[in-house]
């Protein structure tokens, strides 16, 4: 599994860094973001969408957040 560390980025970088590993990962794999930056969960979430990724979210500490995502 890919792990790209967000934290204390803003604002389209998370969604960036996305966009980076895409080519990285097959059919299967998985990549966590942990970001601390709410407003990347709506824009991570709507990407995801549109690509047709699947997604899960878990807050394991206040503030924090561990997206996990998976090219269906």
């Amino acid at each position: 599994m890919l792990e790209l560390d967000c934290l204390g980025d803003m604002c389209p970088i998370p969604i960036l860094k996305l966009k980076q590993c895409e080519g990285l990962t097959k059919k299967g794999e998985q990549v966590r973001l942990i970001t601390d930056h709410s407003c990347a969960l709506e824009s991570i979430t709507e990407y995801c969408e549109r690509k047709g990724f699947c997604l899960s979210i878990l807050e394991p500490m206040n503030g924090i957040w561990e997206i996990t995502i998976e090219k269906a």
